[in-house]
């Protein structure tokens, strides 16, 4: 079967620093994917090169059969792919509306500097699905909230997916990620070091493959 989202042999530099080294990653309709590893290990980088904000050669990233790996992120939002960043990034002088970009509340508005971070994290991934992504790419999305936000949220994702949004999960939490998602990329120094299943996934593997140890 064709993935939906394909990375084949993908580098990734800022400026003479090379951050990714030959990774290899696909991810099916509707599929969860969690990718795991330490502070450095690549893995927002990995996203902001699917979403377009760190280039790469075109067939570097293959979207429903388009060469997209040189597109601009503006094009790539349009193609279907949406990134929730990491620490959220929303405008803090618009309001919830705005930040939204739909007319969905009602009363007063809101301003969004007011709002929890749990709530805010909420209005980041509306943000994310307002252009109906195929796919929705989540980058730290616990960072920094309390266990029982974090719980709120991962609660959500099932519901995401079942409206036939794949979605890529970028995760710390190794034990969180794999309970959550159907398949795990492990990247450590910009190196996939461990693929497969949560049900397959030997724990000393992934501990090796995390820490390089």
């Amino acid at each position: 079967m064709t993935a939906l989202l394909g990375v084949s042999a993908l580098d990734a530099f800022y400026g003479d620093f090379q951050a990714l080294f030959g990774i290899d990653f696909e991810l099916q309709q509707g599929e969860a994917v969690a990718v795991i590893g330490a502070n450095g290990a690549g893995k927002s980088t990995l996203l902001k090169s699917l979403a377009g904000l760190v280039r790469n050669r075109p067939d570097a990233i293959r979207f429903a059969g388009r060469e997209i790996g040189d597109s601009p992120a503006a094009n790539i939002v349009r193609f279907g792919l949406a990134l929730v960043p990491e620490g959220r990034q929303l405008f803090p002088s618009l309001t919830v509306e705005e930040n939204l970009l739909i007319g969905a509340y009602g009363g007063e508005r809101t301003a969004v500097t007011v709002l929890s971070g749990g709530q805010q994290q909420m209005v980041a991934i509306g943000r994310g699905l307002m252009s109906n992504p195929s796919v929705l790419l989540c980058d730290e999305i616990s960072l920094g909230l309390a266990p029982i936000v974090v719980e709120d949220i991962y609660r959500m994702l099932p519901r995401i997916r079942g409206n036939g949004t794949a979605i890529v999960v970028v995760e710390q939490d190794i034990a969180r990620a794999l309970r959550s998602t159907d398949r795990f990329y492990c990247l450590q120094e910009g190196r996939v070091t461990l693929a497969g299943r949560p049900a397959d996934a030997d724990q000393d593997a992934i501990r090796a493959a995390y820490f390089g140890t």
